[in-house]
């Protein structure tokens, strides 16, 4: 999965990126600082927790093996990840985060970086924009000061979020148009089929799918009404056809950073087509360096840490962290991993589940237990993830076995989250 980070100059757009993903990446005051995209790994803590808990507890009901030692680094643990982590049965799951560089009003005419800016977003399974909540900088990412007034910042702010979706609306009008009369060709032919076909061919590059074409289509016309046949639309009816696709295909999710100093209630009457959410960039960024230096226990998405190493902080930085502490308790939390989680889990609709080669210990076949939690669509079928696991799974898959209640699955047998499943194939 790879969700797209995007905005204008100088709203955080990096300080986010860094702060979900750990990644050195270069955030500075000027437009641009990000010129190719930068990918990182944020790691989201799974819904359900590790089925990990399950074998520990099976082992110490037979005897098997004593409870959690209160010092246990893991508290209870058992799984051996290949990518991420289990702490206390809290299983961490990759997804790809990718830093877009390039927005600007004009992209889809070439400005700034022009059709790479477009084209890095058409690759993004998700949109995040990041906008700046205080209204500290003016359309172009120019800083105009804090402390701006609250009908200011929520003017600036509407201006942000209508841009990116007018730039996207262009660009996908500028792909309709460029052949339209093919498209009417196609519906002196074919009828309404036709033209809908004509639209989601021209933009299979984007993701488009013959039913969220035909879905959008069903919005444009509600919309419009009676507007006359496609060989007499201009360009104003096209645009309207243009953004009933783009609403489908880019949800845009909003990070609202720099929420901490904005105007108390600026998010008031604030409208998106994604998920909308308050974010604390810098502060997350601040916390998760503080807790990989061991100074805090912090986990994200919460709204406290606790201090581990008092004696080797410094005067400035207890004041900054104590300051940070009541931002968190203030606001619930950051909002960055909250927002990732939100957009992996509930927009994409996605869950987590474990595939093993041994149904009875839930291990691979060096004997490791649960090493690999995959990121899939919910209600995956079992042949569809054994392709997901290896390509010769899925060509040879037999049959599947769930490893709790031991039962044989068939090809179409739909995952559920947190499900562990031994997948049998010829090989």
């Amino acid at each position: 999965m790879k969700i797209g980070l995007v905005g204008k100059p100088n709203v955080g757009k990096s300080t986010f990126f860094s702060a979900a993903t750990l990644a050195k990446v270069d955030i500075a005051n000027y437009p641009f600082c990000t010129i190719e995209p930068n990918v990182g790994v944020a790691f989201v803590a799974a819904r359900i927790q590790c089925p990990c808990k399950d074998i520990r507890q099976r082992l110490e009901a037979e005897g098997r093996l004593d409870a959690a030692s209160p010092d246990d680094p893991r508290q209870g643990s058992l799984c051996e990840p290949r990518t991420g982590s289990c702490i206390a049965h809290r299983r961490l799951v990759p997804c790809f985060l990718v830093d877009i560089a390039g927005l600007v009003p004009g992209a889809s005419e070439g400005r700034g970086r022009g059709n790479a800016f477009l084209a890095d977003l058409a690759n993004c399974d998700a949109l995040v924009q990041v906008i700046d909540a205080a209204g500290t900088t003016d359309i172009e990412g120019n800083p105009q000061g804090a402390n701006q007034p609250k009908e200011v910042a929520q003017q600036r702010i509407r201006e942000e979020i209508e841009f990116l979706g007018g730039e996207l609306d262009a660009w996908i009008a500028g792909l309709l148009n460029d052949g339209w009369t093919r498209g009417v060709r196609r519906v002196q032919a074919e009828g309404e089929k036709g033209l809908v076909t004509y639209i989601h061919e021209r933009l299979t590059g984007l993701g488009s799918t013959p039913q969220s074409i035909a879905t959008s289509f069903e919005a444009f016309k509600e919309k419009n009404g009676d507007i006359g046949s496609p060989w007499d639309w201009n360009s104003e009816v096209i645009a309207s056809l243009a953004f009933h696709v783009r609403t489908l295909l880019f949800p845009i999710h909003i990070a609202a950073n720099k929420y901490d100093i904005a105007p108390e209630g600026v998010l008031d009457g604030i409208s998106a087509n994604g998920t909308l959410m308050p974010c604390m960039a810098d502060v997350e960024l601040a916390l998760r360096r503080a807790s990989s230096a061991e100074l805090i226990a912090y986990i994200p998405g919460q709204k406290s840490f606790d201090f581990v190493n008092k004696d080797a902080l410094s005067e400035p930085q207890m004041i900054a962290l104590n300051h940070m502490l009541e931002r968190l308790s203030t606001h619930g939390g950051t909002g960055v991993s909250t927002l990732i989680d939100t957009v992996l889990f509930d927009e994409l609709n996605h869950i987590v589940v474990y595939p093993v080669q041994d149904e009875t210990h839930w291990t691979d076949g060096d004997g490791k237990v649960l090493p690999d939690a995959f990121v899939v669509p919910s209600g995956i079928q079992a042949k569809n993830l054994a392709y997901k696991v290896h390509s010769d799974l899925g060509d040879g898959f037999i049959r599947g076995v769930d490893g709790r209640s031991r039962r044989v699955v068939g090809a179409e047998h739909e995952m559920s989250d947190g499900d562990v499943l031994k997948i049998h194939a010829k090989t």
